[in-house]
């Protein structure tokens, strides 16, 4: 379904649909290639909102494609960048409606982790931390406060849920279990370095990057593959350095506007969602596109 410049369900029944996700629709093009289509859904606490943010698939394809190309040198990822859309798509009009938030990627087997780095204590792991002075295991200092910054990143996994369940924390040692001992050190090792990459960059340009989320599959020589959607504002929180302080959660660029939004509201947090109202679109709109402009210009 498009309205304007708004994707909220793409259709490409020339294609077999491999699955809808919270955000991507993905495609299977032929045994080893993959389209993901990033469209302009939107959710908040694992439930798909009714409501569409104008072009934010687009910029979220815009970063993803930026980070992708920067970070190679860390880890070769899946992005077909030998394989146009044009030769994959022929209709002018999907072409026209896809041309800017579709990757041709090659297919991978997906690792069943969600590779969290924290540099910043906030969110799951401020209230794991109040509890047990530790997030996933690992044991912080004391006296930490909402927002401080850790002494050094920490790599916490998760499950990876399917839509409308929740990730689980997890220990590095269950992940272990998972993966196997060498794999799983490659992956945390490699999500901290992508994430040191990352902020370093981001900090020149006036963000903060507290927090964010990778994910990993193997390709077909069972080697590492940096896959999904990358260092965008809806994998991480991104603060603006202007506005950090220790004590508060600063105001991001991504979408916990709706959340906070959405609280306010009598909802039970389950399907199906309230619609948002027009200022409340264009301002998450404008939170998205700020950040791309931050991180790309």
């Amino acid at each position: 379904m498009t309205t304007n410049t708004v994707l909220f369900e793409s259709q490409l029944p020339q294609f077999t649909l491999v699955h809808r996700g919270k955000v991507r629709d993905l495609y299977q093009i032929d045994t080893n290639i993959l389209l993901i289509v990033t469209t302009d859904r939107l959710s908040a606490f694992d439930v798909v909102l009714p409501t569409a943010i104008p072009k934010k698939g687009e910029i979220l394809t815009s970063i993803s494609n930026f980070w992708l190309k920067q970070t190679r040198a860390i880890i070769n990822n899946q992005l077909q960048s030998s394989i146009a859309l044009s030769d994959i798509i022929n209709q002018a009009d999907d072409y026209q409606q896809l041309k800017n938030r579709a990757m041709v990627v090659k297919k991978c087997q997906p690792l069943p982790v969600e590779a969290i780095v924290r540099g910043f204590l906030v969110g799951s792991g401020w209230h794991d931390y109040q509890e047990t002075r530790s997030v996933c295991g690992i044991q912080l200092p004391e006296n930490l406060q909402l927002a401080s910054q850790l002494p050094q990143a920490i790599y916490t996994p998760s499950t990876k849920a399917a839509v409308g369940a929740h990730d689980q924390n997890i220990s590095f040692e269950t992940t272990i279990d998972l993966l196997g001992l060498p794999l799983a050190s490659q992956v945390r090792d490699i999500s901290i370095k992508l994430y040191q990459f990352a902020f370093k960059y981001a900090w020149q340009r006036g963000i903060i990057i507290a927090d964010t989320k990778f994910e990993f599959g193997l390709d077909e020589n069972q080697q590492l593959v940096l896959i999904d959607e990358v260092l965008t504002p809806d994998s991480s929180r991104f603060w603006p350095k202007t506005q950090y302080q220790v004590g508060i959660s600063p105001p991001s660029f991504d979408k916990q506007f709706i959340r906070d939004y959405l609280l306010q509201l009598a909802w039970d947090k389950k399907p199906p969602a309230p619609e948002l109202p027009d200022h409340i679109v264009e301002k998450t709109a404008g939170k998205y596109q700020e950040a791309k402009d931050k991180l790309l210009n």
